[in-house]
């Protein structure tokens, strides 16, 4: 009975020793931090699980992409490039214009960093200007085009045309993205979510332990973002998502509407169906550039290119033949959608 009485004890403190050390981890366990700004003229919010502010370390890190690809900052590497400065392009920008190339290239040219000209001359760029008339458009494509531009091997920029410029609005948020949650993984974080302007890499659970959810808009016309209606939530515990749509960035001229997406290839803003397009993909980057791209292609093409691009889920919202919104979603994308 003794012995029985012994082990019957040892039993209950190794019990207690071991209640003791989980609840000691539980109390341990980080904290959900939630930090924001502005950076590329929109916002960003971050939520990241950490045992301290990264704050610093984080805007860091977006300094240094705003000064690498930034059109608004006038000391940019791709500012000093469209002055056809001598510069040598740092690893930043080196990376986007390579992965931009990539992603003209599988699109037929729909997606195009040397199409700033052509978003200055409508308004939508970092220049100020009149609405174009057909002479200024035709004006302005013989220097534009993917395939006008190059980097050398030393890191030069080679234009064909002096004329050239450079606009990485549409796939620099999503890198920047991207170096955030690279940085916070470098940092052991493995949940977080990283938001700059709507452009979204998640990982692992949120503050109530699930996956993250993931709003996509409802395309409503709404210059001042203050509709946020929502069409649908994605579930998602990993990966980068980026929505572009003509519902924000617009304006109306003889009653007739010109949105921000410009074809590269004809010089004028899109007029089709397609009203919005998310992207999900392994990154960032890429998300946000096939996004764009998507938005000048239309439902049809867009969608062919996401089947033969098996790494890419994709989300359209588009208006059919009496005006009322319809929904493509490639088959992956339907197990993110929440129900």
């Amino acid at each position: 009975m003794k012995k029985t009485a012994h082990r019957n004890l040892l039993w209950v403190g190794v019990l207690l020793l071991a209640s003791v050390w989980i609840i000691g981890r539980h109390q341990r366990a980080a904290a959900y931090i939630t930090e924001g700004g502005t950076v590329f003229g929109t916002f960003y919010t971050l939520t990241y699980q950490h045992d301290g502010s990264l704050r610093d370390t984080i805007e860091g890190a977006l300094r240094s992409v705003d000064f690498s690809l930034s059109t608004f900052n006038r000391q940019s590497t791709i500012s000093r490039i469209n002055r056809n400065e001598a510069v040598t392009a740092d690893t930043l920008f080196a990376h986007v214009f390579r992965r931009s190339m990539e992603v003209s290239r599988a699109t037929d040219g729909a997606f195009d960093i040397t199409v700033a000209p052509l978003v200055n001359a409508w308004g939508f760029g970092f220049k100020e200007s009149a609405f174009p008339d057909s002479l200024t458009i035709d004006s302005l494509l013989p220097f534009t085009g993917y395939t006008r531009v190059s980097l050398s091997a030393d890191g030069c920029v080679i234009k064909q045309d002096p004329r050239i410029q450079l606009d990485c609005s549409a796939i620099a948020k999503g890198y920047g993205v991207d170096r955030v949650a690279q940085l916070l993984r470098d940092q052991g974080v493995e949940n977080f979510l990283v938001d700059i302007g709507g452009e979204v890499v998640v990982s692992g659970k949120n503050s109530q332990g699930n996956p993250w959810n993931i709003g996509i808009n409802k395309p409503v016309d709404d210059r001042l973002a203050t509709d946020n209606e929502m069409q649908t939530t994605l579930r998602i515990d990993r990966g980068a998502i980026a929505t572009s749509g003509n519902y924000r960035n617009f304006y109306y001229k003889d009653g007739k509407k010109y949105a921000h997406t410009i074809d590269p290839r004809t010089g004028y803003p899109v007029q089709h169906s397609l009203l919005s397009a998310t992207v999900v993909a392994h990154d960032c980057t890429t998300a946000d550039a096939y996004a764009t791209a998507f938005m000048v292609l239309g439902v049809e093409r867009a969608g062919q290119i996401a089947q033969a691009h098996p790494e890419l889920e994709v989300y359209l919202i588009y208006a059919d033949e009496q005006g009322q919104n319809r929904v493509y979603a490639s088959k992956g994308m339907e197990s993110y959608l929440l129900k």
